[in-house]
Order: structure tokens, then C-alpha cells, then sequence
């Protein structure tokens, strides 16, 4: 069953999904930001989170 939210896996470590509530809280955690600060940068760069790292840097 595909949409099973018990069995998440592994996070996917170079895509960021802000619709998905753990990896939003995971991804904010690890970068020490806010949740509305990490949504607002994959707004501006993506959802590669290399590109969020270097954008969160400026």
C-alpha cells in the first residue's frame, strides 16, 4: 500500500517535500530554522536541498 503513512522509509536526502509534516519538521530541525522560513525557501530555490542550504547561507 503506497499511501501508508507507517512505513516512511528513509527520507529522501536531496529532495525537501514541505507537504509531508515529518520531513517539514526534520528538514526545519536541521537547518535550525522555523518551519514558515524553510517553506519560504523552496518557494525561492526549490526543493533540492543543496540549493536550500546555500540559499538559507545568504
Amino acid at each position: 500500500m503506497a499511501d501508508d503513512k507507517s512505513k516512511t522509509g528513509k527520507q529522501d536526502d536531496e529532495r525537501i517535500n514541505v507537504n509531508q509534516d515529518y520531513e517539514l519538521r526534520d528538514w526545519s530541525k536541521k537547518f535550525g530554522i522555523t518551519q514558515d522560513e524553510l517553506r519560504d525557501a523552496v518557494r525561492k530555490v526549490g526543493t533540492r536541498a543543496e540549493d536550500v542550504r546555500k540559499q538559507l547561507k545568504k
